[in-house]
């Protein structure tokens, strides 16, 4: 694909989302841009919230991830329709309850100010290094395969792009993400589909021989019940994947602010039974993807990339496709990073103004003034986050950081589960210390366990570990009944 079809693909992309935040952001106000005057159809909320849930790690690593761990990436979807169960009768009812706009008010309420502010803290920190992550790693395709053709620099790629986004959220807010996400998921499903189609078509296979051949493939295997001690056992894989979405979609305000932005509770819960169920078929088409992708490229002499997250890219957008793959797949790819990122960066300002500048008693148009200059900030921090990554300029180094990122999901896991399965107070201002030492202690615990039995690989289960130490670490500075 040549370098100004891409461009024209993307600006083609980007106007209709810019269409669309102009129609949602018309009288937008404060509680429009929060909760989206909680007005939000739950079918479309549950459409839009597929996507979201993808994101670009789906959308690009799941395919490649057949080539290692064959199809058992279900076995961890399973988990998630555990973990949605979870939320939608435990933690949403509680939200609603409460009538929260930033989930992590009911911290201050349970425990205290202390307490409040550092699970808000560990959110923006999260959610500033992933956002940015995704962001840089999309940015870098983009500058490599357009820009640098034209003598663009890299920041004003870098500019561009987060300005963008800033123009089509910064007057609807969730009430524009709700929308754009739907956008967002039809484009990313529509490039996997058709991918499918002329994947089959050139292995010269009709549908029910293409579900064959991906069921008897080598990649085909979904269970792993014998070796306990590898990464994708099925009771790891499951309850990893329970306890990922309990925390990075239930503890998370990102994902949890298009929910409570459904009409009420009982439309809250049918959203997020319909967009877990979906999410089944939607992963086995991604995977079933990923076995095609190998077999097409095992039949044609193209080699396997090392980093098999090149595996899609590669072969869409010069592997021998018909050039509607490789459209498809770059509006797919626009899509999965941008929709993890809009409502990131709206999700960051609801929690930077609501929990950290303590925003709950101020006017409306103080408030709507210091919301527009959160987003500002917000949006400049990203910039600022991706241009350091770019300096950095290691994978292995950025990885980290993003590995780093995910470890902070562990103290909310804790603190959740303390404060709505216990009734004991704790001492508020030791809750910090307790937050930040929880991931360090959980790290050496991993490397003494994989010293220990060797061959065991402490995967994704590492994210319950680290909320196990936070609750016991609660345990140990709490004090009298609640």
């Amino acid at each position: 694909m040549t370098p100004g079809l891409i461009i024209t693909v993307i600006l083609i992309y980007f106007t209709g989302l810019l269409f669309i935040s102009h129609l949602t952001g018309r009288k937008a106000d404060n509680n429009a841009f929060f909760l989206g005057n909680r007005e939000s159809p739950w079918y479309i909320v549950a459409f839009g919230m597929i996507g979201a849930s993808l994101s670009g790690v789906t959308f690009i690593s799941v395919p490649g991830w057949v080539i290692d761990n064959q199809m058992t990436y279900m076995q961890m979807v399973l988990g998630y329709l555990a973990g949605y169960m979870v939320i939608a009768n435990i933690l949403m009812p509680l939200y609603y309850r409460l009538e929260l706009t930033s989930i992590y008010t009911y911290l201050e309420g349970r425990f205290g100010k202390y307490t409040y502010k550092t699970g808000a803290s560990f959110f923006l920190l999260s959610r500033i290094i992933g956002a940015s992550f995704r962001l840089y790693l999309v940015a870098r395709v983009l500058q490599i395969s357009v820009f640098d053709h034209w003598g663009v620099p890299f920041w004003v790629t870098v500019t561009v792009t987060i300005l963008l986004i800033w123009l089509y959220t910064n007057r609807g807010g969730i009430r524009t993400i709700i929308w754009t996400d739907t956008l967002q998921t039809f484009s990313m499903l529509t490039a996997v589909i058709i991918s499918i189609i002329f994947i089959s078509k050139s292995l010269n296979l009709n549908f029910s021989e293409m579900v064959s051949t991906v069921a008897n493939s080598e990649y085909g295997k979904i269970w792993e019940f014998r070796n306990w001690q590898a990464g994708n056992h099925f009771i790891k894989y499951f309850f990893s994947g329970m306890f990922i979405t309990i925390v990075m979609t239930g503890l998370d305000q990102d994902m949890m602010q298009k929910n409570l932005s459904c009409r009420n509770i009982r439309d809250a819960k049918k959203n997020m039974y319909w967009m877990s169920l979906s999410l089944i078929p939607v992963n086995l088409i991604f995977l079933a993807l990923g076995v095609l992708l190998a077999i097409f490229a095992l039949k044609n002499g193209i080699a396997i990339p090392e980093q098999t997250d090149d595996l899609f890219p590669m072969l869409a957008t010069g592997g021998g496709l018909p050039k509607i793959v490789g459209i498809t797949f770059i509006i797919g790819l626009i899509a999965a990073a941008y929709s993890s990122a809009d409502s990131a960066l709206t999700a960051l300002t609801t929690s930077f103004t609501v929990d950290i500048m303590d925003s709950h008693k101020w006017e409306e148009k103080k408030l709507t003034m210091m919301r527009k200059r959160a987003h500002i900030i917000i949006s400049l921090v990203l910039a600022a986050v991706i241009f350091l990554f770019r300096a950095i300029n290691n994978e292995s180094v950025i990885s980290a950081i993003f590995t780093v990122a995910g470890f902070t999901y562990g103290p909310l896991l804790g603190l959740y589960a303390f404060g709505l399965f216990l009734k004991l107070r704790v001492k508020d201002r030791l809750v910090p210390f307790v937050a930040v030492l929880s991931p360090i202690v959980a790290y050496f615990v991993k490397l003494l366990v994989e010293h220990l039995f060797v061959g065991y690989e402490m995967g994704f289960e590492l994210l319950i570990l680290n909320g196990a130490i936070t609750f016991l670490g609660l345990l140990v500075v709490s004090r009298k009944t609640y």
